[in-house]
């Protein structure tokens, strides 16, 4: 059993089911139909202190845990520098446009899927790792990623959502972000050593784009309307997943 677990196809299976967890977390949102737009602000809001905890719960500790310091601050500043661009890189491309409130969904929308496909990868490559050292640690991180991916998937939903952003294209993007975890499981593969000594600087990269996505973009949108529904929204995503944070292998 324990070569089962070991093979590339196992590597391949549980991360791509972890993966899918992000499409799976679009769903569930999209199933709710047309639901007011207070309880779409409470739930960018909510995504936004889901991802947040994920940053200081996870991508964090698990950064400084490699003790490589200049990995993490690099990556850390690379992370925002690369979401800052890309936000300002789409803005550019909407000047033609109306500069309504759709639009910025829409924007908020793309940045989110990026930052989560940053994320991804180095989850991919955390689930080699794990598998490299006992099939079973491989099986338990991903467990714990498909976890992580679920509430990400409706961070990315909820404002293109918002956005009036047909349903099939949002289902669509999130089925493209959801490969990027078996990706990132099949680079960690392939080139175990070379990237076991850099995952501290990609889980840095992640953590800066999130966190810059989250401070700079997503909660500050989210309380424009429904403050009081994005604070509560925001602090009940924070606790959600420093909940699953507490019980989640580690």
């Amino acid at each position: 059993m324990l070569l089962v677990n070991q093979s590339p196809i196992y590597l391949l299976y549980i991360s791509t089911i972890a993966g899918l967890a992000t499409t799976l977390g679009c769903l569930i949102v999209l199933f709710l139909g047309h639901p007011p737009e207070r309880m779409l602000s409470a739930l960018l809001a909510g995504a936004g202190g889901v991802m947040l905890a994920v940053v200081i719960w996870d991508l964090i500790p698990v950064a400084l845990g490699y003790k490589q310091p200049f990995q993490f601050l690099a990556g850390f500043l690379i992370g925002i520098i690369f979401l800052s661009a890309a936000d300002k890189f789409l803005k550019r491309k909407q000047q033609s446009l109306i500069p309504n409130r759709r639009n910025r969904l829409k924007r908020l929308g793309l940045l989110i899927a990026s930052g989560i496909a940053l994320h991804d990868i180095p989850e991919g490559m955390a689930i080699a790792v794990g598998q490299e050292s006992t099939g079973h640690l491989g099986t338990l991180i991903a467990m714990g990623i498909a976890l992580h991916n679920l509430p990400e998937g409706m961070a990315t939903a909820t404002p293109l959502i918002m956005a009036g952003i047909r349903r099939s294209k949002i289902l669509a993007l999130t089925f493209i972000i959801a490969f990027f975890t078996p990706l990132g499981a099949l680079l960690g593969k392939l080139a175990l050593g070379i990237v076991h000594t850099s995952l501290c600087f990609f889980v840095s990269l992640a953590a800066g784009a999130m966190a810059f996505l989250v401070l700079a973009e997503l909660l500050p949108l989210a309380r424009e309307r429904h403050p009081l529904w994005a604070y509560l929204g925001g602090i009940l995503g924070f606790v959600f997943f420093t909940i699953i944070a507490t019980f989640l292998p580690h």
